[in-house]
C-alpha cells in the first residue's frame, strides 16, 4: 500500500477535484496507477476515479504526459494566490471625481 508521503503529487489529499484533474495530466502510467490505487483505498471519489481511469486509458493508448510540475501550485490554490492585488498603476482605471452635487466640500454648492 502506498503511503501519503510516497504519492507523485504532494498534498494529494488536500487538493480539490479540479486541481487534481489538471495535475494528473503530468503523470505517466505508473504515477496514475499509484494514485488510482490510493484514491480507491481512501476517499474513492467517483469524479477523481473516473478522471484517472480515462487519463490512464489515454496514456496507455499513447498519449504523452503534459509538461509541467505536478508539485507546482495550482492557479486556484488560495496559498499560491496570496500576495495582494495584481492591479498596477498601468492597469488601474482613471481617477473618479464625485459629482459636484454630492460633495459637501465643493464651494460652488450651497450649504
Amino acid at each position: 500500500m502506498t503511503q501519503h508521503d510516497e504519492l507523485p503529487i504532494p498534498d494529494y489529499d488536500h487538493l480539490q477535484t479540479g486541481a487534481l484533474v489538471s495535475r494528473i495530466r503530468t503523470l505517466d502510467a505508473t504515477g496514475l496507477e499509484t494514485l488510482l490505487a490510493y484514491e480507491r483505498a481512501h476517499a474513492n471519489r467517483i469524479q477523481v476515479v473516473t478522471a484517472m481511469q480515462h487519463r490512464l486509458t489515454s496514456v496507455k493508448a499513447g498519449a504523452q504526459p503534459s509538461g509541467g510540475d505536478p508539485a507546482a501550485p495550482a492557479a486556484d490554490d488560495p496559498v499560491a494566490g496570496a500576495g495582494g492585488s495584481k492591479a498596477a498603476e498601468a492597469t488601474s482605471g482613471p481617477p473618479v471625481n464625485p459629482p459636484s452635487h454630492g460633495d459637501p466640500t465643493n464651494p460652488s454648492q450651497p450649504r
